[in-house]
């Protein structure tokens, strides 16, 4: 058997993956399995979207090759979506390309401008994409630590200065996965102050900007003055429109680094369906109440794990954004061993936080898509089996 190329041999098992192996590995033992550890959205597409897709998708014209940077109506409805939700201006000739997920634009991102030897800067704990998109460039990563004390924030000046002028691309993600923190404009503006300071490319992932709990807005990357002159912002409808299983998505920003995606793209895939780009363009333009009905049923979520893990130990504020609970373990646990514990004393799943780096050793991560009874049902399970925790 020809042996596998070294990139692929570097690669680390990939964090999900492993999820799912543990989960049927529970499953054939006849547990009664709830997974809270993947942010798949479990409620339905709203209806005008899959409406449109139903008459769509008989459309012959929707049968043959897209165009590989998307339809111009589909860039259009996403500029004038951002123009709606955040004053944003984008040109959606030059500014904007379509991806088939943003999965697949962060993985390319670092072909476009990452030689062997390069590196890019990582938030740890973060989306294993950013680490893994640049090591199949042939890069490397220069983890930027998220800490507590700052706000899961990436601190600039800890960067040291022979990394920052190495350093070719930033990723950066708010609302965060896994941590849920939010980010400030003044966050913003330093970060693209850094950015310009050491020509450094920023790679914004904003897929949770429109989720966010008690009347909080979260800002996104691209309404901060000067975000287009060193970046793109990843955005997709997978979290927002409950479409993950659609892959759907696009970058925004620099004309520049739009091009150099679209280019990669244009040699690897074929792009989008088009059938699925044209009920997009109805998500992003038609009835937007589903946002906000989704926000409630999240937020709700949001109350019944913090409060039910506050009542045996816990210490938690309640997150401003996004789709997870980012938790410290209790003492004696490492991040894996608690996930286990509650894995086989609970029969819940819930991630551990060094699959997202070494930094996020010390926490989990709970997930709110999954049905608000059975997550009822989860927390109930970790009550009775575990009792009050120390930390």
């Amino acid at each position: 058997m020809v042996e596998l190329a070294n990139r692929i041999k570097a690669l680390p098992p990939y964090l999900f993956k492993r999820i799912d192996e543990k989960i049927a590995n529970a499953k054939a033992r006849g547990v009664d399995v709830i997974s809270l550890g993947i942010g798949d959205p479990d409620m339905p597409t709203p209806k005008h979207i899959i409406d449109t897709m139903a008459e769509e998708i008989y459309k012959p014209l929707h049968h043959q090759y897209p165009s590989y940077v998307g339809m111009y109506d589909f860039r259009a409805a996403v500029a004038e979506w951002y123009k709606r939700h955040g004053a944003v201006e984008l040109d959606p000739e030059k500014e904007i390309v379509t991806l088939i997920g943003s999965k697949e634009g962060i993985a390319h991102i670092s072909l476009c401008y990452i030689n062997p030897g390069d590196l890019a800067l990582v938030p740890d704990p973060g989306y294993p994409v950013y680490e893994i998109g640049c090591m199949l460039a042939g890069g490397t990563s220069y983890k930027m630590p998220l800490k507590e004390e700052n706000g899961f924030l990436p601190d600039f000046d800890l960067i040291p200065e022979d990394i920052a002028r190495k350093a070719k691309l930033m990723f950066l993600n708010y609302p965060n996965n896994p941590t849920s923190a939010v980010a400030d404009e003044a966050f913003y503006i330093k970060a693209i102050e850094y950015a310009k300071k050491y020509d450094i490319i920023i790679c914004h992932d904003g897929a949770y900007s429109e989720i966010g709990f008690d009347g909080y807005k979260p800002v996104s990357f691209l309404e901060i003055p000067g975000a287009k002159d060193v970046g793109i912002e990843f955005h997709s409808l997978s979290k927002t429109y409950n479409m993950t299983g659609w892959r759907i998505a696009w970058a925004a920003g620099n004309a520049e680094v739009i091009r150099a995606l679209g280019t990669v793209k244009s040699n690897i895939d074929s792009g989008a369906f088009q059938a699925i780009q044209v009920a997009a363009i109805n998500g992003l333009l038609g009835p937007q109440e589903c946002i906000g009905e989704v926000t409630k049923v999240y937020q709700e979520r949001r109350d019944i794990v913090i409060n039910s893990l506050n009542s045996i130990g816990w210490n938690l504020e309640k997150i401003k954004a996004a789709i997870y609970v980012w938790v410290p373990v209790p003492k004696g646990f490492t991040s894996e061993s608690f996930a286990e514990a509650v894995l086989e004393k609970a029969g819940v799943v819930i991630t551990p936080g060094n699959g997202y780096g070494e930094a996020g050793e010390g926490y989990v991560r709970f997930s709110l898509t999954v049905d608000t009874e059975r997550l009822k049902e989860a927390l109930q399970r970790i009550k009775d089996n575990f009792g009050h925790l120390e930390f």
